[in-house]
């Protein structure tokens, strides 16, 4: 299994080179690429330059080393309004490109989440169907799957976390189930699930070994989706790490934590990405203790 992490802080902090190269050498076996400022315009996968950029990122990652396994597409995917909704596929589609030249194998893309989940339901499993079907031409086109997320909502009078998109594993497995494409496939955030009341390691075992295809690994406190290093809130790593063994998860194991390195002063954050290595790899550890007992 090897270790990964998103990219977004230490490149927001040091720029891409530098952000690469800094992420190499606290020891990832991979990246996961954050093309988070596409949603607003911004970056420079939309100027004219953008695949001779792609092109120097990817070089400089074969000479550190370093792969790029996966990335994550700008969003929200939908705000349920125009010209939002047709920019924002674009650039959805751009980051697919840029990912692919990366090296990526899976891209992650939120599900169109824009209406009350509460009273909409059927109505966004509908759409989610049609837009993530929609996507499987550019998946053949660049050789890269598409991976699904579960998803949370806010509730706007109430003001705490409820279900959306994906939120249990029931209709997780059914979105990707109705489908039906091996370029579709289930990205599993597991600091979401606890945030809607389903714990990661049920969650793990319920969507089993062909959905599940990639991870988004951090922790929350049950209240908050604090994307934080494990071990600094509530999540109950053995019992993830056991979950992961029994099905046989052969994905990478890759952090979605980088409110851990934010939280730091900028001359920390490296060795902040170090400690993170480390517990990587502790937990990798004991997914294979569990595989090989």
């Amino acid at each position: 299994m090897k270790l990964s992490t998103q990219t977004h802080a230490m490149v927001d902090s040091f720029g891409p080179e530098e952000g690469v190269r800094k992420l190499a050498a606290a020891g990832y076996d991979t990246l996961d690429w954050s093309f988070f400022e596409m949603v607003d315009g911004q970056g420079p996968w939309l100027k004219e330059d953008w695949k001779e950029k792609a092109q120097s990122v990817r070089d400089l990652a074969d000479s550190l080393g370093v792969e790029i396994h996966q990335a994550h597409a700008p969003f929200p995917s939908s705000k349920g309004s125009e010209p939002f909704d047709t920019e924002v596929r674009h650039r959805i589609i751009r980051s697919m490109e840029v990912a692919s030249i990366l090296g990526v194998k899976n891209i992650i893309v939120h599900p169109k989440q824009h209406l009350t989940y509460h009273t909409h339901a059927k109505e966004l499993f509908d759409m989610n169907v049609a837009f993530y079907r929609s996507l499987i031409p550019e998946c053949e086109r660049l050789n890269i799957r598409v991976c699904a997320e579960n998803m949370w909502q806010r509730d706007s009078k109430r003001k705490y976390i409820v279900d959306s998109v994906c939120s249990q594993a029931w209709e997780f497995n059914a979105l990707l189930d109705e489908v039906n494409s091996p370029w579709i496939v289930g990205c599993l955030d597991l600091g979401h699930t606890a945030l809607v009341g389903s714990e990661p390691q049920d969650f793990i075992r319920a969507m089993g070994p062909k959905r599940l295809q990639a991870l988004h690994v951090h922790d929350v406190d049950y209240l908050s989706d604090c994307h934080t290093m494990p071990f600094m809130e509530r999540l109950d790593w053995e019992e993830i790490c056991r979950a992961l063994a029994e099905i046989r998860y052969q994905g990478d194991l890759t952090f979605e934590a980088d409110n851990f390195l934010f939280n730091l002063p900028k001359e920390l954050q490296e060795d902040g990405a170090r400690l993170m290595v480390k517990v990587g790899h502790y937990l990798i550890s004991r997914i294979e203790h569990y595989s090989n007992a």
